[in-house]
This record gives C-alpha cells, structure tokens and sequence, in this order.
C-alpha cells in the first residue's frame, strides 16, 4: 500500500515549532523580532504542511488510505522494542489544520499584545513550545508518545500561566493548574500500564496488532476485574480521569478559571486551540475503548454513559457560575468550562463526529472572544472588570463587531453563526439518547444561560455609558521607591483621564478572520450537508435540503432557537434597557442576594476543598512534621547518645582499665628487658669476668659444702 508523502513526513509538522523553541531560548533578550518571526514563520509552515495533509485526509476518505501509520523502534527493553508513531487520518488532519491555524492567529496578536514585555522573546519560546507538544499529541499513534507530549503541555502551561511570576496571583494559579492536572493524569498513566499489560502495545493501530484495533478489543471486552468491572470500562474510566483534569471538568474544573492570570493570548491558547481540546480529543482518540461494550451485555459502554453526565453536569454547573462574575476573562473561563461538558455530553451520546464538531467551532469563537476580551483589556487600560467599562462600541467599533460575531455564536444564535448548528448537533443526540432525557433538559439549561450570562456581559461592556472616565495611578508609577526596611512614601492616588480606544491592526487583523471562520464553520456540518460529520465517519454525503426535515431535527432546532433567543431577552431585559452604574448592585443581587452569593462564589468548591483536601493535606503535612520533629528525630537522637553513651563506656574501658593493664605489663617487660638486655651486649670481656664471677661462686660454695660435710 502506498503511503503520501505528507504521511511520511508528517512529523515535520510538531518539530518546526519546537526548532523555533529551541532557537528562541538561546536568543538574546534584545532579538525580539528573532524570536517572534521564528515563532510565527515556524507555525506559519506548519499549517501549510497541515493543510496537506488535511487535502490528502480528504482525498483518501472512504478508502484503505483513510488511515496510514508510521510505527517506528525508539530503544529496546528487554526481548522487544519499544514503538512509537503517528498516524494520518481524518481526526488528526482537522485538528491539524485548527491548531495551527488558530495558533497562527494567537501567536500574530501576541506581537502587538505583548510589545512593551520585557520578557518577549521568553514569551514565544514558551508558545512555540506549547504549540509543538499540542501537534506531536495530536499526530501521535501511541498512547506513550501521546502521554508524553501530554505532559509537555501540562508543563508549558505552568510557564504560560505564571510567565508573570511576579505577581502572587499568577505564580499560585500556576501552581494550581499544574497541580490540579497531576491529579487526572496519575490515573490516566495507572490506566495506561494496566492497558499495556492487557494488550502488550501501547500503539493505537499496527496492522491489526494496536490496542484499538479490532482483535486487540475483542480481546478485552472479555475480560473482568475481581470487582466485576468489565477490564476496559475500568481502564476507560482511568484514561477519561486525564481528560477530565485537562479539560476542566467536574470536579478537576478549579484550576481553569485561574489560569486567567496568565496573558490574554495564553488565555485564548489554552482555551481554545490547545490545552482544554486536548482532553476532548484523548477521548475522541480512544473512543473505540470507551464505547466498547462487555461481550454479550446490551446496556451499552458504561464509559460513555459516565463521560455523558460529567459532561452534562459541567456544562449547567460552569454556566450558573458564569451568570455572577464580573471579570471579563473569568466569565470566558467559566464559559469555556461550560462549553467543553457540551463537547463530552456529545462525545458520551453522539459520538466522535458531534464532540469534535462542537470542538472545532469552540475554537474559532472562543478564541475570538477571548482575543476580543484582549482587546477591551488593552483598550481600556488593563481594567477587567465589566462593571467599570460600557458604551464601547463607540470607542472600539472592530472590536465590537468581531466580539459580537463570536458572542453570538456561543449563544447559539441560529443559522449564520456556527456555533449554533455545533450546539444543535449536540442537543439532538441527547434527545434521541436512549438512556436518559434528563442530559438533553441540562444540556437546555445550559444553553439557556450561556446565552444569558454573554448578553449581560455584552451590555455592560459595549453599552450604556461609559464608565472608564477615571483611572486611578497607584504609587509605584508615581516615582516613589520603596527601599529595604524603609516604608514608601505615601502619595494621593492621582486620577487621569482613560478614554478607551481601538487596539492595533496587528490585533484586530486576526480578530476579523476568525470572525470569518466563525461564520462559515457551521455550513460544513448542517443537517442539510454534514460535511463534518461524514468526514470523520469515513463516509461520503451530498447536499439534502431534507435533512433539516429529519424526525427530531426541527424539533430541537426550534427548541434550541428559543432557547437562544430566550436568554438573549432576558439579558437585555436586565441588562440592556438600563444599564447600571457603578453604585448599584447587580439587578440578580439585588432580588435573589444568596443565590447570588452562592454563584459568585463558585458554589464554594476552591473552599470546600481548602476545607478538605488541602486542609487535610496540611493537617498530615503538620503531623508528618512533628513526627518527624518529636519522634523520628527524637529516636534518632536517643540512639545516637546511646552510641555515644556506649562509646564513653568503651573510652573509659579501653584507657583506665586495658589500657591501663596492659600499659604497666608492657612497661614491666620492657624494664626487665632492659636489664636483661646489660648482659647480653657483645662484649667477651664482661662475659669473661661473669664466667669467672661465676666460677669463683662456684668453687666456694664447694668449698663451703666439703667444709660442711
């Protein structure tokens, strides 16, 4: 079978962005275009080579080449080798394109969103970074290779999330975030030793031979645990823990709406074309696991039914949230988190085709929303806060009518806006979702409020007056220095005119094409003409205006239009006619004030776990420490002073008793030695004069016993 060239060669398309890392991080400081054209040219390719490979994915659909593979040795281990590839196929060549195009767009507008940064050029080693470790997981054919670039980009969104380290906020939301992450991906990596341990390959397709093929599958859905789980529900379920930590779900959601403090285009980044996609599209990847179904069972996959509910639940509990928040980016946030519980509730009843559908829409908007959001920040003089800006349409006309493009395809205002037929695709499979209606109604819900929340934050930033007349300057741009144990001088805040005005053409250029995108995106997936949805199906579809006419179709249609329509009225009914002023209180607050607190709040989740889970781990964590204070080292200090006690027993031994002993015999031996050594010292003369001592003693005591006797 004859492989592409783009197929051979699609690993070109991860490495040109980490070639532009590398090159980037020995730059010099002071080469800011260096690094910035690099990062740009080096994505800029990437996407040509990306919309190659997304021709040759279409030309092959339907046949033998939808898919090819690249399996290559990495090292041995032991008897086998260890494998890697990557694989071509509809689902990589669309993320392909998206990533590197919408990547594209973020990285343009960092030029002009980040100009004055002293940090530039550290800035887009780390998006260069970041956007290779999001294609090489999007290509990979191995769950390792996957897990790897997986943990790149938990990696490079702690740097991007603190790359203002400075700022307390930022470095703890960093922390948070990376954190939060390791939580789902422990049990994804527990779920890929034990899926490597029950099929003997981490690669997702080798000639029937890869985890997620046919035999390999068969093999598993045979297969029970002790507790009487089916082997690849269990291990399902432990890969699905990743996504739900990457991609904000409940309950791992905590960390995603801090990750604000990081700068808007890292923002966008993650929001949109990488980190949070990267959940979803792990279990688009593997869904062949997670649909699968115990041999002989009929209940479906046990997989999907959980993913439908996580989802579900995350869509209506970050929606409500959305509904109280004042920050502009923070309602983006949760709106983000919202939108990526629709993409799992269509994954868990649709299937791939309804997920990465809504998932490649979501990205166009939200990425405009969030580069909108960017752009009111720069334009108003860095204040987020809605309640402070207004009557901006005036001021930021581009920015006002890219924004409301990307706004009302998240509301899912119908016909010209995608993001209503992504949505509509989504409701319909929770309506004919066999299991459940109860999906569909949150899933309503959900909508209902997203609609609510972006009209409300629409009027307070675009309409009525304009509230940024002030802005106070705080002492540190005052020219007051705070030098080491000396307090800074005290100044009266000074209050300077800020009228807001229109971001750069660098900025507002890549707004206007994904407001383009924005646009055009949904025709390719209507229920006239899924183009989309074919696409990834492997199957070929035409043009059929009767589509729209489809049991079920029309009906969710109308549903999903007043829906829209609805949350679009009450916002402007709240919050349209008469705008508020910054000494009123929100029209919400005002009539449900504990509701609103509890919303507002976040549902008190980041305290509940303060509460429980960091409480408990500071309790363990001061337990451990006075165990290790008062007992460990305790123990340790009792046995070293009975060492050293033992020792001083065996001091006084050895020096007052053996040494003592043995000393005075030595010294004994040594005297009678010496004496001893007077007679023998070579000379015959004193031996002579003994020998004759010695005789005359001799001869006298003879002498003396003759006498005697």
């Amino acid at each position: 079978m004859m492989m592409d060239w783009t197929a051979r060669n699609l690993w070109l398309i991860p490495v040109l962005p980490l070639l532009a890392a590398g090159l980037s991080a020995l730059a010099r400081r002071r080469h800011r275009r260096f690094s910035a054209g690099l990062a740009i040219g080096s994505m800029a390719v990437a996407l040509l080579l990306a919309c190659a490979a997304f021709a040759t994915a279409v030309r092959h659909s339907g046949t033998e080449l939808s898919r090819q593979v690249v399996n290559f040795r990495w090292f041995e281990l032991g008897d086998g080798w260890v494998r890697l590839g990557w694989v071509l196929d509809p689902l990589t060549a669309m993320m392909l394109v998206m990533v590197c195009l919408v990547g594209l767009l973020i990285f343009i507008y960092s030029v002009g969103y980040m100009a004055h940064d002293e940090n530039f050029g550290r800035f887009f080693c780390f998006l260069s970074l970041f956007a290779s470790a999001m294609l090489g997981l999007v290509i990979a054919n191995s769950l390792l290779l996957f897990f790897i670039c997986w943990e790149v980009v938990g990696l490079t969104s702690y740097l991007l999330i603190g790359f203002w380290y400075h700022k307390p906020s930022a470095a703890a939301a960093a922390k948070k975030a990376f954190i939060t992450t390791r939580i789902g991906d422990l049990a994804f990596l527990i779920g890929i030793v034990w899926l490597y341990g029950q099929a003997g390959t981490l690669l997702f397709y080798d000639a029937g031979q890869g985890c997620l093929d046919k035999p390999a599958l068969a093999g598993l859905a045979t297969q029970i645990t002790s507790l009487g789980v089916v082997v690849p529900t269990a291990i399902a379920l432990l890969i699905f823990c990743g996504a739900v930590g990457k991609s904000g779900q409940l309950p791992l959601h905590v960390w995603l709406p801090d990750a604000m403090e990081g700068p808007t285009p890292v923002s966008a980044l993650i929001h949109a074309a990488t980190m949070v996609a990267a959940g979803v599209f792990l279990v688009a990847r593997v869904y062949p696991l997670m649909a699968l179904t115990p041999a002989g069972s009929h209940s479906g996959a046990a997989a999907l039914v959980v993913i439908a509910w996580v989802g579900a639940l995350t869509a209506v509990f970050a929606a409500s949230i959305a509904v109280a928040q004042t920050d502009i980016k923070r309602i983006l946030a949760y709106s983000t988190v919202s939108q990526l519980g629709f993409m799992m509730l269509g994954l868990g009843v649709g299937g791939v085709a309804v997920g990465m559908f809504h998932l490649i829409t979501h990205a166009f908007f939200k990425a405009l929303l969030f580069m909108g959001a960017g752009s009111v920040i720069h334009g108003c003089h860095e204040e987020q806060d809605v309640r402070r800006m207004g009557g901006l349409r005036k001021f930021m006309p581009v920015t006002f009518a890219t924004y409301a493009i990307g706004m009302m395809a998240l509301s899912g205002v119908p016909i010209f806006f995608s993001g209503f037929w992504s949505k509509d695709e989504i409701l319909h499979a929770a309506h004919a979702w066999s299991m459940s209606r109860w999906p569909f109604y949150l899933g309503v819900l959900g909508a209902l409020m997203t609609a609510f929340y972006m009209t409300r934050q629409m009027c307070f930033v675009f309409f009525g007056k304009c509230r940024l007349a002030l802005r106070q300057t705080p002492a540190s741009e005052q020219g007051s220095v705070a030098l080491p144990g000396i307090p800074a001088p005290e100044h009266p805040q000074v209050e300077h005119p800020a009228e807001p005005h229109e971001s750069p053409a660098l900025m507002t250029m890549p707004l206007a094409v994904l407001a383009f995108f924005t646009v055009t995106l949904g025709f390719l997936g209507t229920p006239a003409w899924p183009w989309v949805q074919s696409f990834l199906e492997g199957e070929h579809t035409a043009l059929n205006v009767a589509g729209l006419w489809r049991p079920g179709v029309l009906l969710v249609m109308l549903i999903s239009t007043v829906v829209a329509f609805t949350g679009i009225g009450l916002g402007y009914w709240l919050y349209g006619r008469d705008p508020l002023d910054l000494q009123q209180t929100d029209v919400l607050e005002r009539r449900w004030p504990n509701l609103f607190t509890l919303l507002r709040r976040k549902y008190y989740v980041d305290e509940i776990y303060e509460w429980t889970f960091v409480g408990l781990n500071a309790w363990w964590a001061t337990a451990c420490d006075w165990l290790d204070r008062w007992v460990w080292e305790g123990a340790v200090e009792l046995i070293a002073a009975l060492v050293v006690g033992i020792g001083w027993v065996d001091r006084v031994l050895d020096e007052q008793v053996v040494n003592r002993w043995f000393d005075e015999t030595c010294r004994s031996l040594s005297t009678s030695g010496g004496l001893l050594s007077r007679f023998q010292d070579g000379r015959v003369q004193k031996y002579l004069r003994v020998l004759g001592l010695a005789l005359v003693v001799l001869v006298l005591l003879l002498i003396w016993g003759c006498r005697a006797s």
